[in-house]
């Protein structure tokens, strides 16, 4: 247990076994089952959620009452509504459980207290910032002006194993497309021998 989190803090920092312990018995660590929010729309995100099992989901549902899927978190990653979080303001976000998995609760002082601790991780909790900011602006650019085709490689790239663990209309909502539209641009690339 706790392997995926603890690489990640031994990736990003140099803890001790000790530091390690400390950190870990003051987090909160919950098993939850598919189908389970960590956060609705209206609410305020008390939380950064890290993904040691599982897949998680952020979504947001237009008055139409459409999905349009933000961001997938599989194992090792983090998922929050950040201008919620720092700026205490009510989410548009939903996040979701698409998988059974376990997660930990990341507060933002987990995140103050661990630079703190350690210059090494503060550099590299900034560097995970800026990346980030630079993957949003990358999907900016690719909802405003890629082809569909290009979405879809660009998914492949970012999340290689996702298309086995979630259903094809969750894909083609991530793309900002229609399920048609994606089951068109699979037979095209599968055409092209893609593979």
């Amino acid at each position: 247990m706790n392997s995926d989190f603890k690489t990640y803090l031994t990736q990003n920092a140099n803890f001790s076994e000790e530091q390690y312990a400390e950190i870990l018995s003051d987090l909160q660590v919950k098993n939850l089952k598919k189908g389970d929010f960590l956060l609705r729309s209206g609410e305020v995100c008390l939380h950064s959620f890290f993904v040691n099992k599982g897949l998680l989901r952020s979504y947001t549902i237009d008055k139409n009452g459409k999905e349009h899927i933000i961001q997938f978190a599989p194992e090792g990653w983090i998922i929050t509504d950040r201008s919620s979080s720092f700026f205490h303001e009510s989410s548009d976000l939903f996040i979701d459980v698409i998988e059974d998995a376990e997660v930990f609760f990341l507060e933002d002082k987990f995140f103050e207290n661990l630079s703190c601790l350690s210059a090494e991780f503060a550099k590299s909790n900034t560097q995970a910032l800026h990346n980030h900011i630079r993957n949003l602006q990358d999907r900016i650019n690719m909802l405003l002006g890629a082809t569909a085709e290009d979405r879809y490689l660009q998914f492949i790239k970012m999340y290689p194993d996702i298309l086995l663990r979630v259903p094809q209309w969750m894909v083609a909502s991530y793309l900002g497309i229609t399920p048609e539209s994606l089951s068109r641009v699979r037979k095209e690339l599968t055409r092209k021998n893609f593979k």
